[in-house]
């Protein structure tokens, strides 16, 4: 089968408005020059769309007109390294997504560990931070939790009220795995958030954790969060002022 025949055939069966780069085709070294005459191709014919440099997706055309692909699938390619989840996207983009904040970013935070990312995609400019965990598709959502408890005072717009209520029921929600990880991946970021994990695994009953959160924390800090300190009736157990 040629190579230009082999390539339709593959970006045929890819779901409209899903990214895709060179890897997901699938095709030899030697075949990479021929692969791009065809994206470049069916790009000119209106087929497919560049989101950014190697990365491209089939529109979808709606009676509205085009559909442009959702934020986390335009930045896929930055999130995943060989099908593995490498980075999550975080600050007021995810705290937008949590309910958290109304606010819409200029740029877009995305977390990793160990690999700098940086982007502009459609419009979107795309920066890098540094996780305090080693990512995957195991953790990202717990280490998304933490970063709001984190941030939870800067959150730009956000009601405290209903802000704590979303965190508490999405920690609720866990299961007894996922807290013993949260608890294990909370000791790595700042004493505040940690803090703050407390108070809240306090007031949800957790209490086999406290001790070892209790016991990371210097007993002489204290950790200004704002309203927290009043909607929070575990707040001073945990020197949250």
């Amino acid at each position: 089968m040629r190579v230009s025949e082999k390539i339709k055939k593959k970006i045929k069966k890819i779901p409209m408005g899903t990214t895709f780069t060179y890897n997901d085709l699938l095709i030899e070294m030697s075949e990479y020059t021929a692969a791009a005459k065809v994206l470049e191709r069916l790009i000119s014919e209106g087929i497919l769309k560049r989101s950014s440099n190697g990365v491209f997706y089939k529109p979808e055309i709606t009676v509205f007109g085009e559909l442009r692909p959702p934020e986390e699938e335009l930045l896929k390619p930055y999130l995943f390294e060989n099908g593995q989840r490498i980075a999550y996207i975080t600050g007021t983009s995810l705290y937008n997504k949590m309910w958290l904040t109304t606010q819409i970013p200029k740029v877009i935070k995305i977390a990793c560990k160990n690999k700098r990312i940086t982007a502009s995609i459609k419009g979107i400019e795309v920066k890098s931070v540094k996780s305090y965990v080693d990512v995957n598709n195991d953790n990202y959502y717990l280490l998304e939790v933490l970063d709001a408890l984190k941030d939870f005072k800067t959150i730009p717009d956000i009601d405290e009220k209903a802000g704590l209520a979303i965190l508490k029921n999405r920690i609720k929600s866990f299961s007894e795995k996922e807290i013993s990880n949260l608890v294990k991946y909370v000791l790595l970021y700042p004493p505040r958030t940690r803090a703050f994990l407390g108070a809240i695994l306090e007031l949800l009953g957790e209490i086999k954790y406290l001790e070892k959160l209790r016991s990371s924390l210097n007993p002489f800090s204290s950790y200004n969060f704002g309203m927290v300190s009043r909607l929070l009736s575990t707040a001073a157990n945990w020197s949250i002022r």
